[in-house]
């Protein structure tokens, strides 16, 4: 258990720190509309299964 929560905190991480810089270097021929708010649905969604593991396993 305490291994998956270290994989999955690492992960978490690694995409705070990654999407940014895809950000930074992607291509910028298309005009975007999509809001400021959907680049955080996938680290959300990370969270929230981490979340619900922790709850489910400690409470």
């Amino acid at each position: 258990m305490g291994t998956l929560l270290i994989i999955l905190a690492i992960l978490f991480l690694a995409l705070i720190v990654i999407l940014p810089l895809v950000e930074k270097y992607a291509p910028k021929g298309e005009v975007r509309n999509f809001g400021n708010l959907t680049r955080f649905i996938f680290p959300l969604m990370a969270l929230l299964i981490v979340v619900q593991m922790v709850r489910y396993y400690f409470f």
